[in-house]
């Protein structure tokens, strides 16, 4: 079962998105994008970057992986962290809250690669 990509808008009047697993958990948020279609084409970008391999920047002997790439890092609380960087470098992902272990952090990786390559497109908020 894959998830689903919701499209809201912000007071500001700008778009973004949000990734809900099949359980409807969120497990990333987009950047705002100013129109809706650079919005939508965000999305494409996560579908097609979802199963990219993993960049640890948590170990001590670092293996660097090309772009696209998962980086999974230390934040300044000290909680696990993890960003989508498209093929161009451009960070297009993060979690929002840290997780407290590595094995949380990839699991949410791997939630979205589960989720994102099928998952449908809900634009529903923006008619209110």
């Amino acid at each position: 079962m894959s998830g689903k990509f919701v499209i809201t808008k912000t007071p500001k009047g700008f778009y973004r998105f949000s990734l809900l697993a099949a359980n409807h958990e969120k497990v990333l948020t987009s950047q705002n994008y100013v129109s809706l279609s650079n919005c939508k084409a965000g999305i494409e970008t996560i579908k097609r970057n979802a199963l990219s391999p993993i960049e640890d920047k948590t170990l001590k002997k670092k293996q660097e992986k090309k772009f696209p790439k998962y980086e999974v890092y230390f934040d300044n609380a000290g909680f696990y962290r993890y960003r989508m960087l498209a093929a161009n470098g451009q960070n297009i992902a993060i979690v929002e809250d840290g997780y407290p272990t590595k094995q949380g952090c990839l699991g949410g990786i791997e939630s979205i690669s589960r989720a994102a390559v099928e998952a449908e497109i809900d634009a529903s908020a923006l008619k209110n």
